[in-house]
């Protein structure tokens, strides 16, 4: 993302979100393992692997694929053969260990007692209204989050492919905390809905219900592509969206575990008050 964060420092940004990234990692594995053993997994060995490969392979993958285009092309814009090899010991000298590490604390910590104890046999739910369905929920829960930062986007695109300065970093971070606070209403009103038909399937409904505002995201970042860049050749294009899907799919992530945590914590206070004799 060159000179998104300063004209004189150009990619300090991503380099920082990088570190940052690797680094969490410990954090990352933590969190999973503390979830996957609440929710009575057996598999910790897959779980642990998937945290510490499954995004940042995708991830990798497409930048790597896109950075061949590059190559072909004989651009001097190519990232080099040792930033990549830098980029693996990173990951797998760093990132992963540290995944591992966290997933051993989690894992090593009592299993979180929930404020009731869920039936042995599973209800059946009953048939729902249109209104009430996962397509309609996903669809409808995706725009608001959206519609919070769509109008910020636009001045990210402008920054990132028409090379404008981008320095309102304050607003930028009011703008985060609305979409947080979006994300997690939402989803917290859908899922009411939800269990009010007796519903109790939410896990992935509420990831996907803020989550599905990266589809949103993606779509307007191919309507910028029509209506303000001009780009002609197969790599230029090929580049912007998959950039872009990079993009998305980090903001897929983001929003749909606020999404997921919200809904985790909405519906631990709910049986919480609920008093059983």
């Amino acid at each position: 993302v060159p000179g998104f964060l300063s004209p004189a420092n150009r990619g300090a940004l991503m380099t920082a979100l990088l570190l940052l990234f690797v680094l969490m990692g410990v954090m990352a594995g933590f969190v999973s393992a503390r979830l996957y053993k609440a929710m009575a997994g057996a598999d910790w060995r897959m779980t642990t692997l998937k945290t510490a490969i499954m995004f940042p392979g995708i991830v990798f993958l497409i930048f790597f694929s896109l950075n061949m285009f590059i190559w072909g092309q004989k651009s001097s814009g190519a990232v080099p053969f040792g930033t990549f090899f830098a980029l693996l010991v990173m990951w797998f000298g760093v990132s992963v260990p540290l995944v591992y590490l966290g997933s051993y604390v989690g894992y090593s910590m009592p299993k979180i007692d929930f404020p009731t104890k869920p039936n042995v046999i599973p209800r059946t739910v009953p048939e729902q209204a249109w209104y009430t369905t996962p397509t309609f929920s996903v669809l409808v829960g995706g725009i608001l989050p959206f519609g919070a930062v769509f109008i910020e986007l636009f001045f990210i695109l402008s920054s990132i492919w028409l090379h404008q300065f981008y320095y309102v970093f304050g607003f930028l971070l009011l703008v985060f905390v609305i979409l947080v606070i979006t994300c997690a209403e939402i989803t917290m009103v859908m899922c009411y809905f939800q269990l009010c038909a007796e519903d109790y399937h939410w896990w992935w409904r509420a990831f996907l219900t803020s989550g599905s505002s990266a589809g949103y995201m993606f779509a307007y970042s191919a309507f910028y592509f029509f209506t303000k860049l001009e780009m002609t050749k197969l790599t230029s294009v090929l580049l912007y969206f998959g950039y872009m899907f990079i993009g998305a799919l980090v903001f897929f992530v983001l929003t749909g575990t606020i999404g997921f945590y919200s809904c985790y914590w909405f519906v631990w206070k709910i049986f919480s008050a609920i008093k059983v004799d």
